[in-house]
């Protein structure tokens, strides 16, 4: 039911979308959990395939920026938690847009930085904290002292 849902919800969006807070099944509740999980879905039905791709664009904006990071930084601890941290970020991207366009099936990933998730968020959060202390402290040299 949610996938047949999430798909009237997208392709009735078009191209430029119905309108802010114009969209019929969000709104008129025929889609549940569309502020977490299916919030792509009331993007695309309210501001259509520009919209949504504007979202997208956005969102791979933070994965060029954690790999732009780890290209950056000198010690190999510092690389391998970006691109850990990019990835983790684009997989959770891709798996809940996958999820709302019926490509794979429902699994309760909410959309990074958009959707209404406690712990997702909190994890989001923690993992840009930690992306931006290994962007500050880039060039900085651990380990022993050296003579």
């Amino acid at each position: 039911y949610n996938i047949i849902q999430s798909k009237i919800a997208l392709g009735s969006g078009g191209l430029w979308g119905k309108g802010f807070l114009q969209g019929t099944q969000g709104h008129l509740n025929f889609l549940p959990e569309k502020q977490t999980d299916f919030i792509f879905t009331m993007i695309a039905e309210e501001f259509g395939l520009v919209g949504a791709l504007s979202v997208l664009g956005l969102l791979a904006l933070v994965v060029v920026f954690c790999f732009a990071v780890a290209l950056r930084c000198r010690h190999q601890f510092g690389r391998l938690l970006a691109v850990g941290l990019g990835t983790n970020f684009f997989l959770y991207v891709f798996v809940n847009v996958a999820m709302v366009t019926g490509s794979i099936p429902v699994g309760g990933v909410p959309l990074p930085l958009i959707s209404h998730g406690g712990s997702a968020m909190l994890t989001t959060m923690l993992g840009f904290g930690l992306l931006l202390s290994v962007f500050v402290h880039r060039d900085a040299e651990f380990g022993p002292a050296r003579d």
